[in-house]
């Protein structure tokens, strides 16, 4: 069977790497690069169980087995898998917490750590970027094949899919898989696809070596700018610091290459890190930017077969889970195109169709993508 996954980051290149480990025919379709979006720029923070009591649940908890699989399989050194302590905590303001009796030493004397609220057997971490070079790598160990271009339409035979088009050419294709995160939407040109949207995020990557330990921090701000804000910081095994808090709403751009950060935002964020840790205080940035994550109207993905195209399945909406969430999504993504059905986990909550037909929400994003 011969599928065209369209989409090279974490949800794409796991789903290529599933479908290909099971003897399928993969070609991956990526318009900028491999990682080159939310999948390359996002914190890589995993989570056991923080989804408990949602329609998500089972997704994290199989995905979160899923990378300690794969990383025991294929070296997550590479991709700096490591199991983390988190905490959460308040910066600034009064303090709403008593504060615990082990804290990270790296944090300023203007943070209260209140909580521990992850621990080595819950929570953990990969370096988003490297983890999504590894399940390409590894399914193109497994036959897969790597095609740069754009899609720009589905090829039919009457109601089932032939094939995809490109700007140079075309694909056939017994399958397709949409894996293109928030640029999803365009397909909504094609396909009776529900709506998904980009939340934009900024973050910094400070080098810090080794004075902050595998502990990750959720903090609560109020930005004297206004509103609150929540800081997120995740120390690496490569010696760096990742830090987000600064999230807007704002147009997708129709090339991921255009991306930039709100005016103002990475000064926001670097002065909110020095207010946090002294070591991030005087660390040198290393990387800075904005990606736009992928979310739907009532927040959960989107994963299962689109109407109206038999052969033709979606994977997105994952929104700030998607790195988590990649390894069992694409594994369902395999059984739902090779088998018909998803056996390992139930994705019903997840099917496209449960938003019925929504036209207007269809025109409505195509003009939030640039179009």
């Amino acid at each position: 069977m011969r599928v065209v996954v369209l989409g090279g980051g974490a949800i794409g290149t796991s789903a290529a790497f599933r479908l290909a480990e099971r003897g399928a025919e993969v070609v991956v379709v990526e318009c900028h690069a491999v990682a080159g979006a939310a999948s390359g720029k996002s914190g890589g923070f995993l989570a056991l169980d923080w989804c408990d009591g949602t329609p998500v649940e089972h997704l994290a908890r199989r995905s979160f087995a899923l990378h300690t699989e794969f990383a025991d399989t294929w070296g997550g050194q590479n991709w700096g898998y490591r199991r983390m302590t988190t905490f959460s905590g308040t910066v600034g303001g009064a303090m709403r917490y008593r504060p615990l009796a082990t804290t990270p030493d790296w944090v300023g004397a203007d943070v209260a750590i209140g909580q521990r609220i992850g621990t080595p057997g819950s929570t953990a971490q990969v370096h988003p970027a490297r983890f999504t070079a590894a399940t390409m790598r590894a399914a193109e160990m497994h036959g897969a094949v790597l095609h740069m271009g754009r899609a720009t339409g589905l090829l039919r035979r009457g109601e089932r899919v032939c094939g995809v088009q490109l700007e140079d050419g075309t694909l056939s294709a017994d399958a397709v898989v949409i894996a293109m995160g928030p640029w999803s939407a365009l397909a909504s040109e094609w396909l009776e696809l529900p709506p998904v949207y980009g939340l934009k995020g900024h973050s910094l990557v400070f080098e810090t070596g080794t004075q902050l330990l595998a502990e990750a921090l959720f903090l609560d701000y109020s930005d004297p700018a206004g509103g609150t804000l929540s800081p997120e910081i995740f120390p690496r095994a490569d010696g760096t610091t990742y830090v987000c808090g600064i999230s807007s709403e704002s147009p997708v751009p129709v090339d991921p290459a255009r991306i930039a950060p709100d005016p103002g935002a990475l000064e926001r964020l670097a002065a909110l890190c020095a207010r946090v840790s002294p070591v991030l205080a005087s660390a040198p940035v290393v990387a800075s930017g904005a990606c736009f994550r992928p979310v739907t109207r009532d927040g959960l993905p989107l994963i299962g077969p689109v109407g109206g195209a038999d052969g033709v399945f979606v994977a997105t909406g994952h929104s700030v889970w998607g790195i988590l969430n990649a390894p069992a999504t694409g594994e369902a993504m395999a059984e739902l195109v090779l088998d018909g059905t998803a056996r390992t986990i139930d994705v019903s909550p997840f099917n496209p169709a449960r938003f019925g037909r929504l036209s207007r929400e269809r025109v409505a994003i195509s003009r939030r993508v640039g179009r």
